[in-house]
């Protein structure tokens, strides 16, 4: 499906469009991480197809979504209002629920769209993209370290068609095998990103004005939020989620659950996409009622 909006001709997909019972369901809209298209999203549909109702969307500059004639501005705030589109214009959260789950970057725009979506909004779910306290001197050298590895990476995306670099490239997301299906999508939708969007996306977490208003919209949710990570991300550090959480426990009294997959890295969804939707359901379809919790996932022994 494709929804005209003012930055962009969006493609979305509703899982309610082939289980017209999904429209009274609880709704999940998953927000994407860097580079990627909402397809790696759809074995985690498929296991929640009794749950809910699933919403995936192609953020502009990846997948499927289209352009207009000039490029929108590459921001949170922009990212945040193709996903606010969607949610007025599917009516998300007027009849049932609505959670809003946001991966690696994508949590960054997640959390700006439940700040403006709350009135909608049940909960929060952020996966893989926690918070760090970087000093001033240490985070230009991280922002600078980080924006040459991108646009070297950029620069050089075609050399990724290669196995070796194909092989790497999935190392580094995932701690466990994933369908090969899935390594394919992914090495596909990093190679048809758009290269400014994805500089933009891959470096903007490190600016301190969006690393402070992302913690600022986090502290401040009142409402129930399940913080996800894999122990083993090689990708964001884990322990940005715990920090996380520890900060959240401080401040809040809303529900806090931080949910651990001891043996899982960036991407838990396609590493063990049972335990990942099991997690979802007990954790975000019922969120808890405790003040805040911390739940270590068992994950199968072999996927």
């Amino acid at each position: 499906m494709q929804l005209l909006t003012r930055r962009c001709k969006l493609y979305y997909e509703d899982s309610a469009e082939r289980f017209p019972e999904h429209y009274s369901k609880p709704a999940v809209l998953f927000i994407n991480g860097w580079a990627l298209s909402g397809r790696y999203w759809q074995p985690t549909i498929e296991e929640l197809r009794h749950d809910c109702r699933c919403v995936t969307f192609d953020q502009v500059g990846t997948g499927r979504t289209q352009f207009h004639e000039v490029k929108p501005p590459f921001t949170i705030e922009g990212f945040a209002e193709e996903a606010s589109d969607l949610i007025e214009h599917l009516q998300l959260g007027v009849d049932a629920p609505l959670h809003i789950v946001g991966h690696s970057m994508g949590g960054m725009v997640a959390a700006e769209v439940f700040r403006r979506q709350r009135a909608r909004a049940t909960t929060l779910t952020i996966i893989a993209c926690g918070i760090f306290e970087y000093g001033a001197l240490e985070l230009r050298l991280q922002m600078k370290m980080l924006s040459a590895f991108i646009h070297a990476t950029m620069k050089a995306k075609k050399l990724f068609k290669l196995a070796p670099l194909k092989q790497a490239f999935i190392a580094k997301a995932t701690a466990r095998p994933i369908p090969k299906q899935y390594e394919d999508i992914l090495i596909e939708d990093f190679l048809t990103v758009d290269d400014e969007a994805a500089i933009a996306v891959g470096t903007f977490s490190l600016r301190p004005d969006i690393s402070l208003a992302y913690i600022e919209n986090l502290l401040s949710v009142e409402a129930p939020m399940c913080l996800i990570v894999g122990d083993k991300d090689k990708t964001i550090p884990p322990i940005g989620m715990s920090i996380l959480f520890e900060r959240r426990k401080a401040v809040s009294k809303a529900p806090t659950t931080l949910v651990r997959f001891p043996t899982l890295g960036h991407l838990p969804m396609l590493e063990d996409t049972p335990a990942f939707a099991a997690a979802m359901r007990q954790y975000v379809l019922n969120p808890a009622q405790t003040t805040a919790q911390t739940a270590v996932f068992k994950t199968s022994e072999k996927v």
